[in-house]
């Protein structure tokens, strides 16, 4: 999946905000299982993107919620 920037993010409805964040976080889950489990991803920067991605949708989802 694509990494998702702010001005993307705030296109989206409240409905594929919430899917895409749902997507967001059983990637992320899924690559920390990998490196916990001693194992290596083949592209550990895509944690910190992921990380990253979820704190905007998160961001953009409070601000909505708030205005």
């Amino acid at each position: 999946m694509a990494i998702l920037r702010a001005r993307d993010i705030r296109q989206l409805s409240d409905v594929e905000l919430q899917e895409q964040m749902d997507k967001l976080r059983i990637e992320l889950i899924q690559h920390n299982g990998k490196v916990s489990a001693g194992g290596s991803t083949e592209n550990p920067g895509r944690i910190r993107e992921l990380r990253r991605t979820v704190a905007r949708v998160l961001t953009e989802q409070n601000q909505r919620r708030t205005a």
